[in-house]
């Protein structure tokens, strides 16, 4: 009989998520898979400034039993394919690049998915090169792209962390960071060094306080130190507890932001040059929203095995993972539910599932995540 679908199923996103997810589909052997990357692999990465640095260490220690926190696929190290502990952006997507062409992954560049339709028994995913029929699609696409413009009137007076190429490129001796969590951070790191003066307004109050054993709630130690370093010099002034109503220009020809703590109290800071906002991103789940779930806290919900709740056969894998208050925000962790999907799709398809054994002697096959959560008491 005729096969009406071109593919069994569809990744959307080529960064390590989707090269992830690709590896472990392969290795159970899906027969019609394909990865579509609408730039080229790992372009997120590539994006970042030139001095940002993946925050999570990487070690070759596959040897004995502890795979690299920041590798994507069995048998391989970030650290060992760069030789070194914390990849810059143009780094790690060389190892992304690598694994996906050592392994000869399936994937198409320059192929952009605007929209994907559920049929009855699968979707249509409409592409720049055409429409493209598959039993089922995973949702691998990141974050970086999306970056959050509209927190408060007036954000467009300033300008995203994300739009910089390099630090270097900040006029003025001072500035100002809206947002202090890692992203705003690193770049008051990276400012001071330059020798500007640099206030991050902070409206969570994170700074060096220790508050959760999470990182995705807390700056990581990576941070912590190379903050205390910076400190040193006296250039980075924090203000914590403050959160911006509003930008506006003044008549100088900079910039006004009125700001408030939880107390009441208002401040006022003048820049000469347009801030700098460190204010998050948006997922890309804003492409395919009518086809996932979302509580009243406007939080994802997923099913046990990442699948939409509403568009059954729709998988999210990646940093928008989130399962009550678990975070998959990290390599390190939604790379331990790519299994999880795979098993799932192989089930239905009457796929060999033998081969994902290894993923759960490696630890990359996380389906009890009631192990999960803050265990540290020193």
């Amino acid at each position: 009989m005729h096969d009406p679908y071109d593919y069994d199923c569809v990744i959307v996103g080529g960064g390590p998520a989707g090269i992830g997810m690709a590896s472990v589909l392969q290795d159970m052997g899906m027969p019609r898979f394909t990865v579509l990357e609408r730039s080229e692999v790992g372009a997120t990465f590539l994006a970042w400034p030139e001095e940002m640095r993946l925050i999570t260490p990487s070690f070759t220690s596959n040897a004995y039993g502890m795979m690299d926190l920041n590798a994507v696929a069995l048998n391989t190290s970030p650290a060992y394919t760069l030789g070194t502990e914390h990849p810059t952006g143009l780094e790690y997507a060389k190892y992304l690049q690598v694994v996906s062409q050592f392994k000869k992954l399936p994937v198409q560049t320059g192929v952009d998915v605007s929209e994907v339709i559920p049929e009855e028994n699968g979707f249509q995913v409409v592409t720049s090169i055409g429409q493209m029929r598959t039993r089922y699609v995973i949702w691998a696409a990141g974050e970086f792209q999306y970056p959050r413009l509209d927190l408060f009137p007036g954000a467009e007076y300033g300008v995203h962390s994300s739009l910089f190429s390099s630090w270097t490129l900040v006029q003025g001796e001072e500035c100002v960071i809206v947002g202090g969590y890692e992203s705003g951070v690193d770049a008051a790191i990276h400012l001071s060094k330059l020798g500007k003066n640099v206030t991050v307004i902070d409206r969570n109050g994170r700074g060096l306080a220790k508050g959760s054993s999470d990182p995705s709630v807390e700056l990581s130690p990576y941070t912590k130190d190379r903050l205390r370093a910076a400190m040193m010099d006296k250039r980075i002034h924090m203000m914590q507890g403050y959160e911006v109503k509003w930008i506006e220009p003044d008549e100088t020809g900079g910039y006004v932001l009125y700001c408030e703590n939880d107390s009441g109290e208002s401040h006022l800071l003048k820049t000469g040059q347009a801030p700098i906002l460190a204010t998050g991103f948006r997922s890309s789940l804003q492409l395919i929203e009518n086809l996932v779930e979302r509580n009243k806290e406007g939080q994802l919900q997923l099913g046990a095995a990442d699948e939409s709740t509403i568009a059954t056969g729709l998988f999210i894998t990646g940093p928008q993972v989130m399962h009550g208050q678990l975070q998959f925000c990290f390599i390190y962790k939604f790379r331990q539910r790519f299994a999880v999907v795979a098993q799932a799709m192989g089930e239905r398809l009457g796929l060999d599932l033998a081969p994902l054994e290894t993923y759960r002697k490696e630890g990359m096959f996380l389906d009890d995540l009631s192990c999960c959560g803050e265990d540290c008491t020193c």
